[in-house]
């Protein structure tokens, strides 16, 4: 049986963030179980976080290609910034309420002009490179993720040279319905196109694997032939050496990128009254958000005289550090993207979340996905963004626990391990032999 399998990947160490994590993970279990992966990854990448700590999990065995890429974001970063007067991060262009004169003209040029993303110049040099890569190296197995769903098209490409390829794509989020399109004043003819495209993928890959039950029937209702669920998880070596300790103060922290599709505000509404109305708590109630936070969410906490003085923000930090953090926390905040198919966001941090043992609070569709994954483990609440009084009690309760020192640990079993994750992987790519 031929154990080599090509990974097209956008992210790969030293990127940042939790895009990279799901196929690092992978292919350091995947090299542990007598497999060879061989992982293609842009040379010069632009990305928002990166983290050189990741790089300890790239096994050294593992052969990585790196091929240069052309993308114009930094053309268009650096106009921004001098039309604007300001550097502008990328969480500051998922905008869904009122939008300045520049992020509608940025949005409408992303949508518009680059389908299906900004790396589709990188499509066809890559298929060119790739064809002659797989034959001379007699990989019959090729697995594309996206987002950027550009990859997908290099799948496609690379099997249609080479029809015995056997193809996988994964889907970490959706293509056509994701949420973050309509954030974007796509034309129809975009829209529709980016339907077709979607549509060959979902009909020429001989597998489409992806991440949250709901994204799995979302593409069986599109006509995918062949939809496999691999959730995202954790890596048990990660939290070997995790240890919770007593904190001074009682410590909610949320932990990665904050735009405005997951607004932390209704939270932040009921941690503001129970400042107000009880007075212990507004003495040992500490919030902290780690990693790229919008500027409006920035400017909504700045401008509440309660809750500038108890909420702090943290720019990115190396996922060793963010571990560390885990041990220090009293509550993990979740916030879940509030659109038409939020009830299918399951964020990757989730699986970490659940293995830091912390309580989850999360703020999203309390019937949704990640909700019941966090019910079935008994591991905090999920409630809707109107829910005030409910965040007002969950906090109160966990607040009173905290007091009382009797913190339960809810850390999860091996479910979600990355290791028992990557024998699903395994046995799907071994159902092709």
């Amino acid at each position: 049986m031929n154990k080599r399998v090509l990974i097209i990947t956008y992210y790969w160490p030293p990127s940042g963030g939790s895009g990279v994590q799901r196929w690092l993970k992978f292919v350091k279990y995947l090299s542990q179980q007598g497999w060879e992966p061989y992982v293609f990854t842009p040379e010069n990448p632009h990305f928002a976080i990166q983290d050189i700590s990741l790089l300890k999990d790239v096994p050294p065995q593992v052969e990585i290609i790196r091929f240069p890429i052309w993308e114009p974001y930094q053309t268009f970063n650096r106009l921004t910034s001098i039309f604007s007067g300001k550097k502008m991060q990328q969480v500051d262009f998922v905008v869904t309420g009122k939008k300045t004169l520049l992020q509608k003209f940025g949005m409408w040029v992303r949508g518009n002009f680059f389908i299906p993303d900004a790396r589709r110049f990188w499509i066809k040099p890559s298929v060119d490179y790739l064809n002659d890569f797989v034959q001379r190296n007699q990989i019959d197995k090729i697995i594309t993720t996206g987002p950027p769903h550009s990859l997908h098209l290099i799948g496609r490409g690379l099997k249609r040279k080479n029809t015995v390829l056997k193809w996988v794509a994964d889907f970490r989020d959706p293509w056509s319905e994701w949420d973050l399109l309509d954030t974007l004043q796509l034309s129809r003819w975009a829209r529709n196109r980016h339907k077709r495209m979607e549509q060959s993928v979902l009909q020429e890959a001989d597998c489409v694997l992806t991440v949250t039950p709901y994204y799995e029937r979302q593409f069986q209702q599109l006509g995918a032939k062949n939809v496999q669920l691999v959730t995202n998880g954790f890596d048990e070596d990660d939290f070997k050496s995790i240890q919770h300790q007593r904190t001074s103060k009682f410590t909610i922290r949320h932990i990665g990128g904050v735009d405005e599709l997951r607004d932390p505000r209704p939270a932040m509404r009921a941690i503001q009254e129970l400042c107000m109305q009880h007075t212990d708590f507004n003495t040992a109630v500490q919030v902290e958000f780690v990693g790229s936070v919008n500027a409006a969410f920035k400017g909504f906490v700045e401008q509440d005289t309660v809750l500038a003085r108890h909420v702090t923000f943290v720019h990115q930090l190396p996922h060793n550090e963010l571990l560390k953090l885990y041990g220090s926390t009293d509550v993990l905040l979740l916030v879940l993207a509030h659109a038409a198919h939020a009830a299918g966001n399951i964020p990757g941090k989730l699986f970490e979340y659940l293995a830091s043992g912390n309580e989850i609070i999360g703020i999203g569709a309390s019937d949704g996905d990640a909700a019941t994954i966090i019910r079935n483990e008994g591991a905090g609440v999920v409630l809707e963004p109107n829910d005030q009084q409910g965040f007002k009690s969950a906090f109160l309760k966990s607040f009173t626990n905290w007091k009382l020192g009797t913190k339960p640990d809810l850390r999860v079993q091996t479910n979600y391990s990355r290791r028992v994750l990557t024998d699903r992987l395994i046995a799907l790519l071994e159902a092709f032999d």
